[in-house]
């Protein structure tokens, strides 16, 4: 009864072994190939499942973005400089199957791939290209990788040039180079900016003249403006001054007169009057004097006003019982020149 015991148990412990080897876990990242003896029967998806052990065999395959390093190698450029030049490639699975069962080995596939077309990509390239033109090699050598590697299931996502290393008598000379062409900038650097410098200075003192010069004619405009309008109202004051003062002196003659018609004058009075003319006009600094032209009428006026002031016998008696006078003839006046006073200084 207990032999019996044992091998149930025995065979309950194996065909739980069995059962275990069976079960199987796909993560997500992973897809399952399945193959029953031997042949290729199905690609699971993620989660659990179930196989039947020494028959049908399981193999997981990882589809994450995986990357793969290009050891270095020597390649000689189109100016046959030789370089070492070691890259990174980054690529996706897309075929579990074509990936298991159309390349044997896929890392080393593929660096060797990539080492080769390294080869005739920078062969077809000069050194200063291939040095300067970083992203146009990645490109081309991303899309060689990616052509060949379809067959495989695999995608490549890009491929990344890590350094481009030139023999050391190169990088000396590169180095002279650089530093030759660095001075030569610094000096085309420090001519242009000596000459914007004087293109500035000069602009600012062209437009420092410009701004001088407008400046002396708006203050020759403005003091001209001031000038002309200073004028113009010493003229309307002058001209206000003369129009009151001609103003004045004409209601001053005008009273003067209206009150000479109102003591109503006597011929004597107008002849004292023309008297006191004359001598006025005596006594000034003329050189010449001129008499009227009516002699006759300023003859006959002298003459009363002799009759008025003469002395002597008949004075005051009346002109009718006067005896008659005798007829004098008219005296020729002439210009009488007078001596010029010297200038008062």
């Amino acid at each position: 009864m207990s032999v019996g015991i044992a091998i149930l148990v025995v065979i309950a412990v194996f065909l739980l072994i069995i059962a275990l080897a069976g079960i199987r876990i796909v993560r997500p990242y992973q897809r399952g190939i399945i193959e029953q003896l031997g042949k290729y029967k199905a690609t699971v998806e993620p989660g659990l499942h179930v196989i039947i052990p020494f028959i049908q065999q399981f193999q997981s395959v990882d589809m994450r973005e995986q990357v793969v390093d290009v050891p270095p190698q020597e390649v000689i450029t189109s100016d046959n400089v030789i370089v070492s030049v070691d890259a990174v490639i980054y690529y996706e699975p897309t075929d579990p199957q074509r990936l298991v069962y159309n390349v044997a080995n896929f890392i080393v596939a593929i660096i060797k791939l990539a080492q080769t077309n390294l080869r005739n990509v920078i062969g077809d390239m000069s050194l200063d290209d291939a040095l300067t033109s970083r992203d146009q090699l990645n490109m081309n050598l991303r899309q060689i990788l990616d052509d060949a590697t379809d067959k495989w299931g695999v995608r490549v996502m890009r491929v990344e040039i890590q350094r481009i290393d030139p023999p050391p008598d190169v990088m000396s000379a590169m180095h002279e180079q650089m530093k030759a062409e660095r001075n030569r900038r610094a000096q085309v650097l420090t001519a242009d900016g000596t000459r914007e410098a004087a293109i500035l200075s000069a602009e600012g003192q062209k437009q420092a003249a410009i701004l001088t010069a407008e400046g002396v004619r708006q203050r020759q405009i403005l003091e001209a403006q001031g000038q002309a309008q200073a004028a113009r109202e010493l003229a309307d004051a002058e001209r206000y001054r003369q129009e009151t003062i001609a103003a004045g002196e004409a209601l001053a003659i005008e009273q003067v007169y209206e009150a000479i018609h109102r003591g109503e004058p006597t011929n004597d009075l107008l002849a004292i009057k023309y008297l006191d003319a004359l001598r006025s006009i005596a006594n000034g600094r003329a050189t010449k004097i001129f008499l009227p032209l009516d002699t006759g009428g300023l003859y006959g006026t002298l003459a009363g006003v002799a009759e008025l002031f003469r002395d002597g016998p008949g004075a005051g008696v009346p002109s009718a019982s006067r005896p008659p006078r005798e007829e004098v003839p008219a005296p020729v006046f002439t210009p009488v020149q007078q001596p010029v006073a010297p200038p008062q200084v």
